[in-house]
């Protein structure tokens, strides 16, 4: 596998649950009055901006990793074990919400649309990171 298609496999990995949260979370938005609006948008805001702050190194060393992978590359090194520990431990809290009984709109509204556009900015930079690469 070539080094880009590592960068291009991150990107998908983080992408699609990235579009189900942000999608999840746009739809929840679609059961709130109006009127409460404007705070939950500022709560999604806030959210975004942590999981920035979270996840810009994370997403800076995994890109700086395959950068420097060399030889014949395969999937499972797209992210380091840690990174694959992280992503199963994010998928089975996420599973693990959705067995929660009556989560309020508002909470799913702002966190998963916070959390989820974050994501989609994250595999976005993970797309163009092999144009900034060494290579």
């Amino acid at each position: 596998m070539k080094q880009k298609h590592l960068f291009y496999l991150a990107a998908l990995i983080w992408g699609i649950p990235a579009l189900i949260v942000t999608a999840k979370g746009i739809a929840a938005y679609t059961h709130i009055a109006s009127h409460d609006l404007w705070w939950l948008l500022l709560v999604s805001g806030g959210v975004f901006a942590a999981f920035t702050l979270m996840f810009r190194g994370i997403v800076n060393r995994y890109s700086a990793r395959i950068d420097s992978l060399e030889g014949k590359l395969h999937l499972w090194q797209t992210f380091p074990l840690r990174g694959w520990i992280l992503i199963l431990f994010m998928m089975g809290l996420g599973m693990a919400l959705r067995f929660i009984p009556n989560i309020p709109a508002e909470f799913t509204a702002s966190f998963y649309s916070g959390l989820g556009s974050m994501l989609i900015v994250a595999a976005f930079r993970f797309l163009i990171a092999p144009i900034k690469s060494r290579r």
